[in-house]
Parts: C-alpha cells; structure tokens; sequence
C-alpha cells in the first residue's frame, strides 16, 4: 500500500518541470491543444492498431487541456504526467495569445532555482563522492561556512516521493572543489544510478532541497517511432515497471478523441519521443509558414550537462508527409532538416522548426 501511495503522489510543478528538462513545455490549464494520435502512437511499447475504431480518427485533434498530474514513476524516479483532454468543435477555435507568456515564465522559474548535471563514471562509482558544480553548490545548497576548517555541512534533500536524503558536503582538496560524500554511494544504489544519468538540484519555494533524476535517453536526437517508451531505460527491465504505455491506452484515447469524448494521456518527457499534445498556438502559427527546402531554421537543444539550452543551426532538406496512406494532412514529421555541423539528416515537426 505504501508503494501505491507514493506512485499516485503529485508532484510539485516547479520540481516535476526541473527534473523534466529545460525544453518540455506542458499548456495551461484551459488553454486549447491539438492532439497527435500519430505522434501518441510513437510513445507506445508496441505497434498501434488504428484500424479497429469504428470511426475515422483524424491527424490532429482540437482539445481543451482541462487537467495535469505531475507525477513521477515509483521505481525509476522518472517524472511522467496525466493529461486530461476534452475535444472541442472546430468552430470553437481560436488563439491563446497569452500561453507563450506563461509559458516562459514556468520555465524561467524552473531555470532560476535548479541546476542538473550529468554524472561522469567517478560521480556514478557507488564508492566514490560526487563532485558538485560551484555553482550549484553556491547558489542551490545551503550557505556554507567556509571559516570552518574544513568547511562541511549535512544538507538533507527530499526526492520526487517525499522521501528525505541526508550527504555531507565539504569543500576540500587541491584545487579545492565542492564534493558530497557520506551518503551518496547508498543514494547511487538505492536508485540505480549510471554514468549519462543526470542528477537534478532544485532549491524550493519553502526553502526545502530537492533532488532529482533525469535517467539517460536511449533514443537519438530527436525520437522517432523507432525510439518508442517500450524501451524502458538503461539499468531497468520491465520488471522494474519502466516507462509503460501500452498499445490499447493509445488506440482508446485516440478513438474517444474522434467522438468528442474526454479522455486521458499519459506522456514521458525524457523518452526520445515528440510531444504529442502541441498548444494551437503554436501549432496555428508554424502551419501559416510555407516551409520548402532550402529555408533555414535553428531548433533549441540540450546540452550535454543538461543544464542550459543550445540551438542547431540548419537547412531543411525535404518536406514531405511521413504517412501519406494512414495520416495524408499530418504536419507530424513534416520536415526532414540537415543540421550545418553535424551533416546528418535529423526529423523535427512543422510546429517544432
């Protein structure tokens, strides 16, 4: 009962965006999305019979966003969210000019008080410490006393389930640099730590630490059906309960969608798949474009440490729709993009470019 109680926790906005990433954008509450069936599909564990609804299920869906639980996965730590979507007519349409607004306020507030970064193999040893960036340690961790010969302090941070860690922190060495020790082998244990996971230091508005764990992609650059949720994670199996969205809970949201009946989402931001329920308006504004090949474009990406946002820089090679027979009007995976310094064909969506 207790593992029941924690899996069905929510969590924090503030923290479930920070362990998220600096890219993932959840609409408010109320606004109008589109939903992508297609792009649904691509989170899925397996292959999506479409075919079975007995009404046609169009590309894209006008909704309501009318709730999100922030949650995250009792054995991973992984944040995932339950989306509740009401259909709307077409004639019900029109723009939310105030969503990109509060969406960058959401994520200046995530940036502001929380620093990730990924760990190297020293940082993931189970016997060794993990070497805290100075400016998380500076302007996240508690104030330090660096009078104290050496400066240590226990600082105790609460997990994505409530649960409280204790590591001491002690500036020392040569050059003398930040390190957590005591604590943190049990804590790469307990959660099944590797090197390219990335661990997440939030500071929250109560004051209280947080920690969090954004788990390794498996998927390149990008996602694609190839890289579905199925997957799970590195170091999980599927005894472990990782990253499960079945077949039928895709076919099921989409089919209530074309009959204009409320349904249910449940979307993983880290699973190398696209978004999937896109705000109309963004989507309403990249579709007045006329894309073409040879238009130049810059798309946002995360840096390795995971902790600021970069841009790629390209040319878009082709535009063409990737499944002309099942979802002939589909935006989704329109564009197919040649990135200047990678020269390597990468997928991105109309309303992504």
């Amino acid at each position: 009962m207790k593992m029941m109680d924690k899996a069905e926790k929510c969590l924090d906005p503030q923290l479930w965006h920070a362990c998220a990433g600096g890219l993932v954008q959840i609409p408010p509450l109320n606004s109008k999305v589109f939903y992508f069936p297609q792009g649904h599909a691509e989170h899925s564990n397996g292959p999506v019979c479409f075919m079975a609804s007995p009404n046609i299920i169009p590309s894209f869906i006008l909704c309501k966003l009318t709730a999100v639980n922030y949650m995250a996965d009792r054995y991973t730590d992984e944040v995932f969210a339950r989306i509740t979507l009401v259909p709307l007519k077409a004639d019900d349409f029109d723009l939310d000019d105030d969503w990109p607004k509060m969406a960058h306020q959401n994520h200046e507030k995530a940036a502001k008080s929380s620093f990730a970064k990924t760990l190297t193999q020293s940082d993931a040893n189970n016997g060794g410490g993990f070497s805290v960036p100075r400016y998380c340690a500076e302007t996240i961790f508690p104030g330090l006393d660096y009078s104290s010969k050496p400066p240590v302090q226990t600082i105790v941070a609460k997990d994505v389930h409530g649960e409280s860690w204790k590591f001491r922190h002690i500036y020392r060495g040569t050059p003398r640099r930040h390190l957590l020790t005591t604590g943190w082998s049990n804590f790469v244990n307990q959660k099944k730590l590797m090197a390219g996971d990335s661990i997440v230091f939030m500071r929250a508005e109560n004051g209280e630490l947080c920690i969090g764990i954004r788990r390794a992609k498996l998927g390149g650059f990008g996602g694609g059906p190839e890289f579905g949720v199925g997957q799970g994670l590195k170091g999980f199996d599927d005894a472990d309960g990782a990253r499960k969205v079945v077949p039928e809970s895709v076919a099921q949201a989409a089919a209530l969608a074309a009959i204009g009946r409320q349904f249910e989402v449940v979307y993983y931001p880290r699973a190398s798949a696209p978004e999937f329920v896109v705000s109309a308006y963004s989507l309403s504004h990249s579709m007045k474009v006329q894309w073409s090949s040879g238009m130049r474009f810059k798309m946002p990406f995360e840096t390795e440490d995971s902790s600021r946002i970069s841009w790629f820089m390209g040319t878009i090679s082709l535009v063409q729709v990737a499944d002309p027979i099942r979802w002939p009007d589909s935006p989704w995976r329109l564009l197919q993009v040649l990135h200047h310094t990678l020269n390597r064909t990468l997928e991105n969506n109309a309303y992504q470019a």
